[in-house]
């Protein structure tokens, strides 16, 4: 099944022709006119006049303001969609993205006697910098072939200055990209997706063919630090650098979750004919009432975007993705079918009703798993003897036992120098 995937390519820009500061002139004036679009939308004019406007008061070239323009207007589109989204602000202390078409704000250049690929940036109008891109081997690769392959595009890109340097962020589509049909899956990978760690199962089927936690309470630990922080300065009413925090933490949580989600697709990828699949959380937070303190936590986690991460890389290796209904993965026993909140106390599950017991993530992902199975209309199989569970600790490359033991009350741990194991 062929499909057009997207995705970005970051390099560092080497210039040799213009300058940093005249990109940082260039992200100024972007900035000016992104505030000129949240003024104007603010005082009742309509998107038409305020795209005129702010056009023929630029010092972009037309087709960049109009990018800018496009970018504002989808911030706004979502603070009229969503009730608890604020109205964007004006910022004048923080450059702004210089985002540009290829062939109009920016160009690329193959050479290929040095096998590299030289970038000129419009910076502002008849102001240019011009240079060598710098990254990767693969991003390198990547890009030469968009460049140069009729089955690839090369589209937007953003001048984005991160601490002392200037980097180019390229958007590249393979418009016939192969995605296996999903239909033809032998291998149902269940993630299930909490708050400090992943639970994964490859269910066929014959059964639970692997299953692993992947643990990752930094990124826990981090979100809580950062939340502290923030009350900390609201409370003495220093507010100023909030905005700054909140990006902090925003961009390592990104981070984190983006080498999350290829721990998941390298996993899957072991697998025979692999398909991913998720519980599907349209509506599901609206269900989620734990308490003041535990609803902040819950509501503001982005399951979704790991969702996402994990989907768009799986497509980039061909593997496809499914979603499945949600309702009670954590609480229904594999074995029995016994359905209850009881049964599920922190990370063990324990069947009220006929005793079987297993880690509470890993449990649901095999469910979720089965649920795929079903949705497809395959035979499900029983679920009452999983392999022993494995907890990896994300970032080490190792799997190694959990800080905690949800299956028994005695810590039982069988290792083999690379792995380690939770049994009964």
């Amino acid at each position: 099944m062929q499909k057009s995937l997207t995705s970005t390519l970051v390099f560092q820009l080497d210039i040799n022709e213009g300058s940093q500061q005249l990109l940082d002139s260039g992200q100024v004036e972007a900035r000016r006119v992104v505030n000129e679009i949240f003024r104007l939308d603010a005082q009742g004019y309509d998107w038409e006049t305020i795209e005129d406007e702010v056009v023929e008061r630029s010092n972009h070239v037309q087709n960049t303001t109009q990018r800018l323009f496009d970018k504002a207007t989808d911030a706004l589109e979502r603070y009229y969609d969503e009730d608890d989204y604020g109205h964007p602000r004006q910022n004048h202390e923080e450059l702004f993205p210089l985002r540009m078409n290829h062939g109009e704000g920016y160009q690329l250049f193959v050479d290929e006697e040095s096998e590299s690929i030289s970038f000129r940036v419009t910076a502002l109008k008849r102001n240019f910098v011009r240079g060598t891109l710098q990254s990767s081997q693969h991003y390198i690769e990547r890009l030469k072939t968009a460049l140069t392959n009729d089955d690839w595009r090369v589209g937007t890109a953003e001048v984005v200055r991160t601490r002392n340097r200037h980097e180019l962020h390229v958007n590249v589509t393979h418009k016939t990209a192969e995605v296996a049909d999903k239909e033809h899956a032998k291998t149902f990978i269940g993630v299930d997706v909490n708050e400090d760690c992943v639970g994964l199962a490859a269910v066929t089927g014959s059964g639970v063919e692997d299953s692993v936690v992947i643990e990752y309470p930094e990124i826990k630990k981090e979100r809580h630090e950062y939340f502290t922080i923030r009350k900390r300065m609201q409370s003495v009413g220093q507010t100023t650098l909030e905005h700054e925090i909140r990006d902090k933490e925003k961009r390592f949580v990104h981070d984190q979750l983006h080498q999350v989600s290829r721990d998941i697709v390298e996993w899957a990828k072991q697998f025979e004919n692999p398909v991913i699949v998720f519980e599907d959380l349209k509506d599901m937070r609206d269900d989620i009432n734990y308490g003041t303190r535990m609803n902040r936590r819950l509501h503001s986690l982005p399951f979704a975007q790991l969702q996402d991460f994990v989907s768009y890389k799986a497509a980039w290796s061909g593997i496809p993705s499914e979603k499945i209904d949600p309702e009670y993965t954590s609480q229904e026993c594999v074995d029995c079918g016994h359905t209850t909140r009881s049964n599920r106390q922190g990370k063990r599950f324990q069947c009220v009703q006929c005793g079987f017991q297993d880690h509470a993530d890993r449990k649901a992902a095999m469910l979720i798993g089965t649920r795929g199975l079903e949705k497809l209309n395959r035979d499900v199989p029983a679920l009452n003897s999983p392999p022993i569970v494995r907890v990896r600790r994300h970032g080490n490359g190792l799997s190694e036992p959990a800080d905690h033991d949800p299956v028994s009350t005695v810590r039982d741990y069988q290792t083999d120098g690379e792995t380690g194991s939770v049994r009964n």
